[in-house]
């Protein structure tokens, strides 16, 4: 009976192995012939389940259902199902979450509806993926371009602005502040700044997600990835000691713009003394 009973799972799994080639063969030559009838929206479910299925095709059908996921999604798009188009993607990106060329063209139809910030973060993505595509590179700088404000330039180049900066952080930090939190950290160069005076701790936060992509490539440029700690948040949102272990001992931002008050400095500000910075005894 033992022997049976081997013999009978054996033959269970060869006939489950059996039926799913046929099924994924089945699959894909419906898919093959809807995209002959450009029946995009079906080939691409056909994919899906081939994909599901048979993992060990990825490699070989990579381009075709490229092809298939970005012609659906200009008919997607045509039509206004904006919510079913991102689902594709989704889908795609659990699929292959490292492909930089779906990355990219997730990105542009995140750009042509109007959400740069989130585009941004998939150019970014597809040029970490693959630093020579050249179309992911113009994406990412063009959106940049939309998104970088151009203040930043500006403040960048005032020697005579991050000098002063520079001298107010370090005295602080040699007049015993170690702990430091960044409010808007942009570029990071603040952070940058309070590492190289001797600061313990650096903390900085940024809401924007490309400038936080920008500071963590700025700080990493810099070999400071691990002593400067980068929070995508408002910070309104940071907690202790979910975020920062600790309260810290200096706060510094550069978030004052033209009218002073743009950029809500005041509530972050008020926010940082009573819920983030050490109180004085």
């Amino acid at each position: 009976m033992p022997n049976s009973n081997a013999k009978f799972h054996c033959n269970h799994r060869g006939g489950q192995e059996a039926g799913r080639r046929e099924l994924v063969s089945r699959s894909l030559q419906s898919a093959q012939h809807c995209l002959e009838d450009q029946d995009f929206g079906t080939a691409y479910a056909h994919y899906l389940l081939v994909l599901n299925l048979a993992p060990e095709l990825k490699s070989s059908v990579k381009e075709t259902f490229q092809f298939t996921l970005f012609k659906w999604a200009e008919e997607l798009d045509s039509l206004a199902r904006i919510q079913d188009l991102f689902n594709c993607y989704e889908q795609a990106l659990e699929l292959y979450p490292n492909d930089e060329v779906i990355c990219n063209s997730m990105g542009e139809h995140l750009f042509r509806m109007g959400f740069r910030d989130e585009a941004a973060g998939y150019f970014h993505k597809a040029v970490k993926l693959n630093p020579d595509f050249a179309d992911a590179k113009e994406n990412f700088y063009r959106v940049a371009n939309w998104l970088v404000e151009r203040w930043h330039f500006i403040m960048l180049n005032d020697t005579k602005r991050n000098l002063t900066y520079l001298k107010a952080i370090e005295n602080a930090i040699h007049s015993g502040c170690k702990s430091v939190l960044d409010i808007g950290t942009g570029t990071g160069i603040l952070s940058m700044f309070a590492k190289k005076a001797g600061a313990s701790f650096v903390y900085a936060c940024e809401l924007s997600k490309t400038m936080y992509e920008l500071a963590r490539d700025v700080v990493a440029a810099n070999n400071m990835e691990r002593e400067i700690k980068l929070l995508h948040l408002k910070s309104l949102d940071i907690e202790i000691p979910k975020h920062i272990p600790e309260r810290v001992s200096l706060v510094v931002t550069e978030t004052v713009d033209a009218g002073l008050f743009g950029e809500g400095i005041v509530e972050s500000l008020t926010h940082a003394w009573e819920h983030l910075l050490l109180q004085p005894k």
